[in-house]
């Protein structure tokens, strides 16, 4: 009898412990194959609220940008009927960063071009002139319907006229489908994943890294890349976009 009921405490304990695994599991998030307590991120947009973005160089959200099916979206309709313009980049502007791991989803329709910025000031003409920029762009449709042949540094997951995305690792979905983009930041070592695959490292303001910047695109924008923290950006390049579940964590 006593073996019996030992017996069965054992089995209640094993039951028990599983229990309290998938309850942790649950709770958590996995990223890349990697169980990452959901408590270590930051969201900066999570499918309800627009808090904390605003216009870069502005006061407050442009209007053309707006929360559908959970997605924070570019309405190219609302800025026809408000006769707006494009270029309305935005920023997430309630906090700056400079170690981080960013995690966001998005999609593009045909043709669609866009990027995300990263160590953002204002004060500038322009995002592209002072931040790297994660390209993303419908790469095979841009060229298609631009009748214009693309640089490699041009296309999604290129660190934008700098690095350029490994096309043998990069996996894109088709326009209208939607992606997830991880950047990793630190001072020693930049990558950039798209669907779950490293699509290109480097070493940020190393001898390499000041060759590229200063025999490139932006040899002649002195500010572009030297700023070791800052926001998160946006860019509108005038095309319906959508981004989903961005989130951020400090390194």
């Amino acid at each position: 009898m006593n073996k019996k009921i030992l017996f069965l405490g054992l089995v209640c304990f094993v039951f028990a412990c599983k229990n309290e695994t998938k309850k942790t599991l649950s709770e958590q998030e996995t990223i890349s194959d990697e169980v990452i307590s959901s408590e270590e991120w930051i969201h900066l947009f999570d499918g309800t609220s627009t808090e904390g973005w605003r216009a870069y160089n502005g006061d407050s959200l442009p209007a053309q940008w707006v929360i559908k099916d959970g997605a924070l979206t570019f309405d190219t309709e609302k800025k026809l009927e408000e006769n707006k313009q494009g270029g309305k980049d935005i920023i997430y502007a309630a906090e700056e960063f400079d170690n981080f791991e960013l995690y966001l989803e998005w999609k593009l329709p045909e043709g669609g071009n866009s990027g995300v910025f990263y160590h953002l000031k204002e004060g500038h003409q322009g995002p592209s002139e002072i931040s790297p920029e994660y390209q993303l762009l419908d790469d095979v449709n841009w060229e298609r319907i631009n009748d214009a042949t693309l640089e490699e540094w041009q296309k999604t997951g290129s660190d934008y006229a700098m690095h350029v995305a490994d096309p043998k690792q990069k996996v894109i979905k088709d326009a209208g489908e939607w992606n997830s983009t991880r950047i990793i930041f630190t001072t020693d070592k930049v990558e950039h994943w798209l669907n779950g695959k490293k699509l290109l490292s480097f070493v940020p303001w190393s001898d390499d890294w000041h060759e590229r910047k200063n025999a490139g695109k932006w040899k002649d924008y002195p500010d572009y890349g030297k700023y070791k923290t800052g926001f998160i950006g946006l860019q509108d390049h005038d095309s319906p976009l959508w981004f989903k579940n961005i989130k951020i964590k400090k390194l």
